[in-house]
């Protein structure tokens, strides 16, 4: 291929890439500051674990709707719109000194970025051809990872230099820089205006009909749904075990926060590793094994770091769970752009999500009160035995040979 040929083809999804990580790198920044400033307001983590329950709690509430609105509007006019209305939210956000309205507008502001993932997934689905989107997947990776590390290194340094708000403030200006790039982008629905039919308008009836067609969607197609909904779990488990790290970290292994703050780096270098390999070797390994491997080495990680006694131990399962990670992001991404229809991916992605949030939320207060009850170590040594478990039944499921058909490209298909 001459160098033209790949400037042309490669011209749209690298500056989707841009947008998406100049987004990613201030959502950490934010994610960050918003913490910090609770904080500060209120002097009680409590009050910092709260911020975490209104997000869950927004994300389920928005999700019952904003699939059924997604897949009826224009793709890129409504990433646009979400950006400059999050932009807009978290620059008023620094104005309001009370805890219940922090919680109100973090409430708001997660609900446009509830609403961004499904959009934007939807959009990159349609945009990149299907020859390149494991390649675009694994770029993406790259740079969340690569967002993973700076976002938290330039949020630090802007308390350095100034306050947690000015992070808030450049947060907003990442939102609205996305927004400008995303105008840029190719309008891929340019006959689609922002409501098909009046009929169509969002209604009870139109959400039941939705819900009904994504249920549908999984009784016709129960490999795609399990598949969906294993790797689902592996996340819901990583999130819960997640919620304990810290807890673990310093009072069962008795790490300081220094210590911890190495941990924490190791994970940022592993995530980093990880990406930049897989990477290099995206377009030579089949997605099934992506996928599959990639959350037992995952799991595997878990496994070492909770059943660690020593730093070193530790820090070896914080690298491999890291490392490991990307590939089955990558994977996975893969697999949904391909089998999920793009036109009812909207809905079917956001439903799903709704499980997968009130799992979350149930299965971290249960995490959190058994580690009261019984104890931190039993609790997350269980939950990785659980995840491993998880991970080897996903792979097993991932490589049968019946099923390579569900990995395929499209034009493979067509041979």
């Amino acid at each position: 291929m001459s160098m033209n040929k790949f400037l042309e083809k490669w011209r749209y999804p690298s500056i989707l890439l841009f947008s998406i990580g100049v987004s990613s790198v201030g959502s950490w920044i934010y994610f960050i500051a918003l913490n910090l400033i609770v904080l500060n307001l209120t002097g009680s983590a409590i009050a910092v674990s709260g911020l975490y329950i209104v997000r869950a709690s927004s994300s389920l509430f928005t999700n019952f709707w904003s699939g059924s609105l997604i897949d009826r509007l224009n793709k890129k006019y409504l990433m646009i719109v979400l950006n400059l209305f999050e932009s807009f939210l978290i620059v008023i956000l620094p104005f309001f000194s009370t805890l219940t309205w922090i919680y109100f507008m973090v409430f708001v502001i997660t609900m446009a970025s509830s609403m961004y993932h499904p959009t934007s997934m939807t959009y990159i689905t349609k945009l990149i051809p299907i020859e390149q989107r494991k390649r675009f997947n694994s770029l993406r990776s790259l740079l969340d990872s690569g967002a993973f590390v700076t976002g938290p290194a330039i949020a630090g340094l802007l308390f350095t230099i100034g306050t947690p708000n000015m992070a808030i403030y450049l947060n907003a200006a990442a939102l609205f820089l996305s927004a400008c790039i995303t105008l840029g982008m190719p309008n891929i629905e340019a006959n689609q205006q922002l409501a098909r039919k009046d009929e169509e308008k969002i209604s009870y009836k139109v959400l039941f009909n939705d819900w009904k067609l994504v249920i549908r969607f999984s009784l016709k197609n129960p490999y795609i749904m399990m598949i969906y909904f294993l790797f689902s779990a592996m996340i819901v488990m990583m999130t819960a075990t997640d919620s304990l790290e810290a807890a673990f970290a310093t009072q069962v292994l008795s790490l300081s926060e220094g210590e911890y703050g190495v941990l924490v780096s190791i994970a940022g270098a592993g995530i980093l590793v990880g990406s930049l390999m897989n990477t290099a070797i995206v377009e030579k390994v089949p997605t099934a094994w992506l996928i599959g491997l990639g959350s037992l080495i995952t799991a595997l990680g878990y496994l070492i770091f909770t059943s660690s006694y020593t730093f070193l131990i530790a820090s070896l399962g914080f690298f491999i769970t890291s490392f490991a990670t990307a590939f089955a992001n990558t994977g996975f991404h893969t697999f949904y752009q391909s089998n999920i229809p793009v036109d009812s991916m909207g809905r079917i992605v956001s439903i799903y999500g709704i499980v997968e949030a009130l799992l979350i939320i149930i299965i971290t207060a249960v995490f959190g009160v058994a580690a009261d009850i019984i104890s931190i170590r039993y609790v997350v040594v269980s939950a990785a035995i659980i995840m491993f478990v998880v991970a080897t039944i996903l792979l097993i499921f991932n490589v049968q040979p019946s099923k390579s058909r569900f990995y395929r490209n499209i034009s493979e298909l067509n041979e």
